[in-house]
């Protein structure tokens, strides 16, 4: 049986990425949304507690398993050889752990490089960007 991992496609088109994102984060699968990001990627959903390595694969998995559902458009990219910057406005509806709805917004600002295989991978996530 092939799994959903085996079956994604990273890009190799920057303005691509957060509509990969979105699909990838709805899924709820970690593993997929984790392809997504290099190796020392790191995101700042939190300004002031950046997370890396195994620590940011660990919250992302924590904040997965509740459920939420994301929706987001591109506002600007820009791109210039090997990285790029994307603007992206995004909403995230989640019940808590507490069973309270909640709604979570914002403008992100999300670096991308491009990866010796062609494909682009988010290097900072930082999802409060604005």
């Amino acid at each position: 049986m092939t799994s959903i991992v085996e079956n994604f496609a990273l890009t190799d088109d920057a303005t691509r990425q957060t509509e990969l994102y979105v699909r990838a984060f709805n899924s709820g699968d970690p593993e997929l949304v984790n392809l997504l990001y290099t190796e020392t990627a790191v995101s700042a959903w939190e300004a002031d507690k950046p997370l890396t390595g195994q620590a940011r694969k660990d919250a992302l998995a924590a904040f997965l398993s509740l459920g939420p559902r994301m929706t987001a458009t591109l506002r600007h990219s820009y791109v210039a050889g090997d990285a790029a910057l994307l603007v992206v406005d995004w909403r995230i509806d989640v019940t808590g752990a507490d069973g309270v709805a909640e709604v979570h917004e914002g403008v992100g600002n999300d670096v991308l490089r491009l990866g010796a295989d062609g494909k682009w991978r988010f290097a900072i996530d930082y999802p409060n960007g604005s």
